[in-house]
C-alpha cells in the first residue's frame, strides 16, 4: 500500500481492509514506517521504532492490524524501553507488559514504536532534554503540546491514525487541540492504570488516545475499558458500545458555555471567535446553548496550591524510586529545572497538607457535579490561546519553584485540569480553525461522571456537521513533497 493511500483511511477503515483481505498488517506497518521516515525528521515525534512482534494478530476486532504507537510513559511493553522522557530513566527496559499493553495486543494493534513525552509527563509542552523538542506539523515554529505531544504530532502528520496518550492535567486534550485532532479523556476508573500505577497523581491521570476521527477513539476505548483486579476506582460499564454511540443522535442538549477561565487568563481573540462560531453551530443543530457561571468549589489560588501539593508529592516519590532503581543522583544532571523544582517542593509537602489537598479534590468534584444536574454538557475552549511557540513555555523555568511550575501549567491551560480533579470525562474537538493562520483550535466539552456516551454522540454529530478530516497540516505524510 502506498503512503498516499494509507493516510486516506482512519484506523477503523484500515482494519476493514485487513478483515476483507485487501491488505495485510505487515503492509500497513510498512506504510506507517515509510510515513514516519518522511515526516519525523521534521517533527521529532517518535523516540524509537522497532519491528513489530512476529506473532499472530488477533482478528475480529475493529482495529485489528492497525499500526500503533505507544507513549514513552504510562504503558510498558515487555522487552522495550520506557524512559519516561527523562535522563533519570534513560535506557530502562520494561520487564513485562502492563495491563493496558495486554489490551492493546488483544485488540490486534500493531505497535511498532513509542512517542515522545516531556520529562515524567510533567509539562504541557513536549520538549524533553533527553530527545529534543517535538514540533507542531501545522507550524514547525510552534509546540505540539504535551504531555502527549509526540502522539499528537505523529497522528496529525499521518504516521498513524490513532496513538496512545495519557491525561493528568490536559495532557491528551492539549495536544489534540494544538494538532487538530480528536481526544477524549475518559472517566476516572474507565481504563485500568495497573498493575503498577493505579493512582497516578491520586487519580488525576487517565489513559486514552488521540485520533483523526471520532469513531477511532470510540473503538479503541471499547477495546481497553474495564477494570483490572485490585483497581482502586471503578466506572460502571456503558449500556452499549461507544462505537455505536458515535452514530446515534445526541438529542437537544442544554449546553453551558464558559468563555473565560477561572484563573484570570483571558481567552485570546482567535479562540474567542472560534468559540462563538462553535456556539452558533451548536444552536443550528438544535442545542440550547447559554452562558454559564460555574463555581469551581475553591478559590483559584487554593485550587493551584492543592494541585501542586498532590502532583509534586507524587513526583517526589516517583523520582526517589527511579533514582534508587537506576542508582543515579537526583540533580540537574538527571532532571530538568521544572521537574527538579517540583521534586524539591514535593519533598516538603506534609501528610496533613496532602490530605487537605485530597479534600479539595473532593470539593471540586462535588461542586462541578451540581452543574451537570443543570447542564448536559459544559463547553469551554480547550486552551485559551493558539499553540505556543516552541520554547515559550519553559522559558525562565530555572527561576520557578514547584508551586510556580504548577501555577504556570494551570495559567496556560486553565480549562482542562478541573475535569482531572473531578474525574469526569472531557473531550477536545477540532471544530474549527483560526481564520488568520489556519492553525487548529480545539473546543472542550465536558460531561458528568461516566457519561462518555453523551460526549461521543455529540462529537459524532459535530464531525458530520463540521468535518475536519480534510484539513491536513503542512507536514503531512500524504504530501509528495514530504518524501
Amino acid at each position: 500500500m502506498r503512503v498516499a493511500e494509507y493516510v486516506s483511511f482512519d484506523a477503523v477503515g484500515l482494519a476493514e481492509l485487513v478483515a476483507r483481505g485487501e491488505v495485510t498488517p505487515a503492509e500497513l506497518e510498512a506504510a506507517a514506517r515509510e510515513a514516519a521516515q518522511a515526516v519525523d525528521p521534521q517533527i521529532n515525534a517518535i523516540v524509537e521504532t522497532w519491528q513489530a512482534d512476529d506473532e499472530p494478530h488477533p482478528a475480529g476486532t475493529p482495529l485489528a492490524g492497525v499500526p500503533f504507537l505507544i507513549k514513552d510513559i504510562g504503558v510498558s511493553m515487555a522487552g522495550r524501553r520506557m524512559e519516561l522522557g527523562s535522563r533519570l530513566a534513560a535506557g530502562h527496559v520494561a520487564a513485562a507488559d502492563s495491563a493496558l499493553m495486554r489490551r492493546f495486543r488483544r485488540a490486534g494493534l500493531v505497535t511498532f514504536g513509542r512517542t515522545a513525552t516531556p520529562e515524567l509527563a510533567y509539562s504541557i509542552t513536549t520538549e524533553p532534554a533527553l530527545y529534543g523538542p517535538v514540533r507542531n506539523p501545522w507550524d514547525l515554529e510552534r509546540s505540539a503540546g504535551g504531555s502527549s505531544g509526540g502522539a499528537g504530532a505523529a497522528v496529525a502528520a499521518g504516521v498513524v491514525p490513532i496513538a496512545h496518550a495519557t491525561d493528568a492535567a490536559g495532557s491528551l486534550r492539549i495536544p489534540a487541540a494544538y494538532n487538530g485532532l480528536f481526544g477524549l479523556k475518559p472517566t476516572r476508573g474507565r481504563v485500568s492504570m495497573g498493575p503498577g500505577a493505579d493512582e497516578v497523581f491520586s487519580g488525576l491521570a487517565v489513559q486514552g488516545s488521540v485520533s483523526r476521527t471520532v469513531r477511532d477513539s470510540a473503538a479503541l476505548l471499547d477495546l481497553i475499558r474495564g477494570p483490572e483486579p485490585g483497581d482502586p476506582y471503578f466506572a460502571h460499564q456503558p449500556s452499549r458500545p461507544y462505537a455505536e454511540e458515535v452514530t446515534r443522535p445526541p438529542g437537544s442538549l442544554r449546553i453551558g458555555v464558559i468563555a473565560q477561565a477561572w484563573g484570570g487568563r483571558r481567552t485570546t481573540a482567535p479562540v474567542a471567535d472560534a468559540l462563538s462560531r462553535t456556539v452558533r453551530l451548536l444552536a443550528s443543530l438544535g442545542h440550547r446553548v447559554e452562558e454559564a457561571e460555574v463555581d469551581l468549589g475553591a478559590h483559584w489560588e487554593e485550587f493551584v496550591l492543592a494541585s501542586a501539593r498532590l502532583m509534586t508529592a507524587h513526583l517526589a516519590a516517583s523520582v526517589d524510586e527511579l533514582a534508587a532503581a537506576f542508582d543515579r543522583p537526583v540533580d540537574s544532571s538527571t532532571l530538568e529545572p521544572g521537574t527538579l523544582a517540583g521534586y524539591h517542593y514535593g519533598q516538603r509537602v506534609t501528610g496533613a497538607q496532602f490530605v487537605t489537598a485530597l479534600a479539595l479534590r473532593n470539593r471540586v468534584a462535588r461542586s462541578l457535579a451540581r452543574y451537570f444536574e443543570t447542564y448536559d454538557v459544559l463547553l469551554t475552549p480547550t486552551v485559551p490561546e493558539l499553540p505556543l511557540l516552541a520554547g515559550a513555555y519553559t522559558e525562565g523555568a530555572q527561576t520557578l519553584d514547584g508551586l510556580g511550575w504548577i501555577d504556570r501549567l494551570n495559567d496556560r491551560s486553565p480549562f482542562t485540569m478541573a475535569s482531572n480533579v473531578a474525574g469526569t470525562p472531557a473531550m477536545s474537538v477540532p471544530v474549527t480553525a483560526d481564520a488568520g493562520t489556519g492553525l487548529p483550535i480545539g473546543m472542550q466539552f465536558a460531561a458528568g461522571y461516566g457519561l462518555e456516551g453523551r460526549l461521543f454522540r455529540l462529537a459524532g454529530q459535530l464531525e458530520q456537521a463540521s468535518p475536519w478530516s480534510g484539513r491536513t497540516p503542512t507536514v503531512w505524510a500524504g504530501n509528495q513533497s514530504a518524501y
